[in-house]
C-alpha cells in the first residue's frame, strides 16, 4: 500500500526554524488536511513533501506513483488556451495530442466548463472559472496523491461547495490521496480523515483530529457539531488565540 510518511522532519530559512521535528503518515486513500494560523509552516510543509522544496533534516517517503498539486492561485499558463492548460500535464507524460484533448474536454464538462470557453485564454477568464480550470489540470493526470494549497479560498460558497463535491466524488470512488491545507475548520471536518493541528514559530504538529464517520455522511449538522467541538478544545483556543483578552 503506498503512503506518504514524514519523519523528524525539520526545516529552516537561514536562522529562522519554520518547521520542527514533524511526524505524520498518510496513507492510500486517506485524506488529511493541515489547519494553524497564518505564517505556521502549512505551506512549506505542503511543498516539501510534494518536492517543490528540497528537504534538510529528517525524512519523507513518498511512495505514490503519481501526484498532483493545485494552489489558490490558479497558475495558468497565460498564452494557452482552457484545454491545452488543461492537458498541459498529459503532454509532459507523453499522451497523444488526440488523446489529451478528449481528455482534457471531458473533465472540463464535468467541471462545468462550457465548449464555448474551450478556446478562452486566462485573461478571459472569470476567477471561479480560472479555479476549475487549475483543479481540471490537476485531476486530468489521474494522480494517485493529491496535494491542495488552499485551493478554495478565494471562491464564493456555491463554487467552493461545488469543487468540494467533485473532490468528495473522488474520495467516495476510493480513486485517490489527498494532502491538503486550509484556513477553514469546517473544510477540514467536511473532507478530512484526520486533521493536523499545525502551532507557529517554529511549525509543529501539537494534536491529530480524527473522523471515522465517511465523508458522505457528513451532513450540515454533523460539520457544525464537530465544528463546535474542535472551536472548545485547549490546543485549537492556544494555536489560534481564539481567547479573549
Amino acid at each position: 500500500m503506498a503512503r506518504l510518511k514524514v519523519e523528524n522532519l525539520s526545516f529552516s530559512f537561514g536562522y529562522d526554524t519554520i518547521l520542527d521535528n514533524i511526524n505524520f503518515e498518510i496513507k492510500e486513500g486517506e485524506v488529511v488536511s493541515i489547519v494553524g494560523p497564518s505564517g505556521g509552516g502549512k505551506t512549506t510543509l505542503l511543498r516539501l513533501c510534494s518536492g517543490l522544496l528540497d528537504r534538510q533534516d529528517g525524512k519523507i517517503e513518498n511512495s505514490f506513483e503519481t501526484q498532483a498539486i493545485a494552489f489558490q492561485d490558479p497558475r495558468l499558463l497565460p498564452w494557452k488556451n482552457v484545454i491545452d492548460n488543461i492537458a498541459f500535464g498529459l503532454k509532459a507524460m507523453g499522451v497523444s495530442s488526440q488523446e489529451r484533448e478528449a481528455r482534457a474536454k471531458e473533465i472540463a464538462l464535468k467541471f462545468d466548463l462550457e465548449e464555448s470557453d474551450f478556446e478562452k485564454f486566462p485573461k478571459e477568464l472569470s476567477g471561479g472559472m480560472s479555479q476549475r480550470v487549475s483543479f481540471a489540470r490537476a485531476l486530468v493526470t489521474k494522480p494517485k496523491l493529491l496535494f491542495l494549497d488552499e485551493p478554495f479560498s478565494a471562491l464564493d460558497i456555491g463554487l467552493k461547495r461545488e469543487l468540494q463535491d467533485h473532490v468528495m466524488e473522488l474520495i467516495a470512488d476510493k480513486e485517490i490521496t489527498i494532502f491538503f491545507i486550509t484556513h477553514d475548520i469546517m473544510e477540514a471536518i467536511r473532507l478530512s480523515d484526520k486533521i493536523l493541528l499545525l502551532a507557529p514559530d517554529p511549525g509543529r504538529i501539537v494534536k491529530i483530529f480524527e473522523f471515522d464517520v465517511p465523508q458522505s455522511q457528513r451532513d450540515d449538522e454533523y460539520v457544525y457539531t464537530q465544528t463546535a467541538k474542535l472551536l472548545s478544545d485547549r490546543e485549537i483556543i492556544e494555536t489560534f488565540e481564539l481567547e479573549f483578552k
